[in-house]
């Protein structure tokens, strides 16, 4: 039956709302009329629908400081609403259940071991799925599942073409990942699947350090090195979603041989390999296997701070090209470039200063996350949640069964 346009109205409005609150957390109705732009009356009638539909809760709030009537504040049902979120990730699977808002209820952590496909992950991802929804309450409402995954990923089915663990070329086959985790979990619906880089960058926006800035650069290090770009407040994924792999921007002719089949790529200088490599570590791998060399480096040890500075310029001559390329208004550095900035970041910033022009750098910001390592669970479940925000109604529907839960 076709929708009246009052109703669509009416439902584009509830989703405003929810993806307010959802991404502010407990917001009062006097700010939601401000903010959205609707009056009184419309904002009481649509946060009385969610509340009926089990979405949020109404209240007063806690303290006020104020004399008079406080406006009542709209709060989202964090511990009943719920999505799963997923991260295939270089050396580790995890798996989290995440609230509307954007907390992390629950989660479990598992080895990933050296040289598994993506599609090797599906049977452990689902143990670790299922063992949580069995601690999951009852009344709980779970309205989807969103997957991170460090390769390239095929944005029209979730395939990851091109991954970490491939060896030579990086090139990898196998059905669409989404529609194998589905029916591993038992979902009518796939889950969403993307680039681990691309949904941090888009959790570092909506919520961490990059929140009000449209323009943004997030950097992940691991075995590889991607970017999430954000340009115009949008991602910007590339035609088929295989946009971002900054890895294998060429900064050295005469480098090392890359895994792409290419020489001197850029994480052929700022990788987890090249590091461990230049410390004489090359049988190392790793997140803790870097944090050693960076402790090593703080204690003073020379090896390992040459390590750490040759890859400190390297990583400021890249990032230059960056900003003089899309001229953001942050570049946000994850995985292990979090570390390795932090232990040297002056050596990143001179080589900016030197490289960089004038007017892309003026205003520029270097920062780390602040959703850490936890920065794909939250995009991934940003994923999940996406269906939710673009009709609340309609998801949250104890009728719908398009998407189940578990079994």
């Amino acid at each position: 039956m076709p929708t009246s346009p009052q109703e669509a109205v009416r439902r584009q409005n509830l989703g405003a709302l929810l993806r307010y609150v959802h991404l502010r957390g407990a917001t009062s109705r006097a700010e939601l009329t401000a903010r959205l732009g609707l009056n009184r009356s419309t904002i009481g009638a649509l946060t009385a629908d969610l509340a009926t539909a089990g979405l949020v809760d109404e209240g007063a709030p806690r303290e006020t400081g104020r004399a008079g009537r406080p406006s009542l504040v709209v709060r989202p049902r964090s511990s009943r609403v719920y999505g799963y979120a997923l991260s295939i990730e270089v050396d580790r699977l995890r798996a989290a259940r995440v609230g509307l808002g954007g907390a992390i209820l629950d989660s479990r952590t598992a080895q990933r071991p050296p040289g598994t496909e993506p599609a090797g992950a599906i049977g452990t991802l689902a143990a670790l799925v299922h063992d949580m929804h069995r601690h999951t309450p009852a009344a709980g409402v779970l309205v989807g599942c969103g997957v991170a995954v460090t390769g390239m990923v095929r944005q029209a089915d979730g395939t990851v073409r091109i991954h970490p663990q491939a060896g030579p070329a990086g090139e990898t086959a196998g059905a669409a990942l989404g529609n194998a985790l589905g029916a591993a979990l038992g979902h009518d619906r796939p889950p969403l699947v993307g680039d681990l880089a691309d949904v941090a960058a888009l959790a570092e926006h909506t919520r961490g350090a990059a929140a009000g800035f449209d323009n943004v650069l997030y950097l992940h290090g691991d075995a590889g090195i991607g970017a999430g770009i954000i340009a115009g407040g949008r991602l910007v994924a590339g035609h088929g979603g295989y946009g971002g792999e900054v890895g294998h921007m060429v900064v050295n002719p005469d480098g090392r041989p890359c895994g792409c089949g290419s020489r001197g790529c850029w994480e052929t200088e700022i990788g987890e390999r090249a590091l461990l490599r230049n410390v004489g570590r090359d049988g190392a791998t790793g997140r803790d296997a870097v944090l050693a060399v960076v402790e090593a480096a703080l204690r003073g040890e020379p090896v390992a701070q040459a390590a750490v500075r040759h890859v400190a310029d390297w990583l400021g001559f890249g990032v230059a090209n960056l900003v003089n390329l899309f001229n953001p208004e942050a570049v946000v550095f994850g995985g292990s470039l979090r570390e390795l900035y932090l232990a040297d970041a002056t050596h990143v910033r001179a080589r900016l200063l030197r490289m960089a022009l004038p007017v892309c750098r003026e205003h520029l910001r270097l920062r780390t996350p602040v959703l850490g390592d936890d920065a794909p669970l939250v995009g991934a479940a940003e994923l999940a949640f996406e269906r939710l925000l673009a009709d609340p109604l309609e998801t949250a529907d104890p009728a719908d069964r398009e998407f189940s839960a578990p079994a």
